[in-house]
């Protein structure tokens, strides 16, 4: 009956005062679930703490696990990663690092992944002039669909190649189809000294949107 009038005059109803039991104490059972609701779990970069889980970390740094391979080998591989319930401190304490170093890193790492970028038009003319090296971290279904001449499918042989064989000052850039991929893969060889890995922004599509617009576009 109750819920029925609220919902015809759009008004809560009033609930019963909390009872008294027999030694004049306030019974605050029923209230015992708005005691225990727990405060907003903030998602303001400036309150990173070592308390913070894996899962909250990269959820409001979106660069954060590039950013902690590329600097400390940290998530890369199974040996080297981490679990989402696993807390800020507990991959520092497990990798031998200081948190607040660490935390100073993923705070920062926004704006220090903008130098892992480069764009189309810088891409093509470097191409072009035989500077680069083109590495399509896409698929073989989406590289037989479009790629861009010059380009090379990174299958793993090619991967083996680069780690084994190429100088670790070897320009590259890498793409993929927005540009997501390419940056875990910049970052990756980034992380195992190849400091002259970039990843193309926007990837293949914005090529096809800025350099050649033959190119088909899925």
């Amino acid at each position: 009956m109750a819920t029925l009038l609220s919902r015809i005059f759009g008004k809560k109803t009033v609930e019963p005062a909390p009872v008294r039991i027999d030694n004049n104490e306030l019974d605050t059972r029923a209230l015992k679930p708005l005691m225990e609701q727990k405060a907003p779990v903030s998602k303001d970069p400036k309150d990173l703490t070592g308390a913070w889980t894996m899962e909250r970390v990269t959820t409001v740094f979106p660069s954060a696990q590039r950013a902690l391979f590329q600097k400390y080998h940290v998530g890369g591989c199974s040996s080297c990663g981490f679990q989402p319930t696993d807390t800020l401190s507990t991959v520092a304490l497990n990798h031998g690092l200081d948190v607040n170093e660490v935390i100073d890193h993923i705070q920062k790492s926004q704006e220090m992944e903008k130098d892992l970028e480069i764009t189309p038009k810088e891409t093509a003319e470097l191409l072009k002039q035989g500077r680069i090296k083109l590495l399509d971290v896409r698929s073989p279904e989406e590289y037989a669909i479009t790629n861009v001449a010059g380009s090379v499918l990174v299958d793993q042989a090619v991967a083996q190649e680069i780690m084994q064989t190429w100088s670790k000052d070897t320009p590259i850039v890498t793409m993929c189809h927005h540009g997501m991929r390419s940056l875990d893969a910049a970052a990756y060889l980034r992380g195992h000294g190849f400091v002259n890995a970039k990843s193309m922004c926007g990837g293949i599509d914005a090529w096809a949107e800025q350099i050649d617009s033959s190119l088909a576009r899925y």
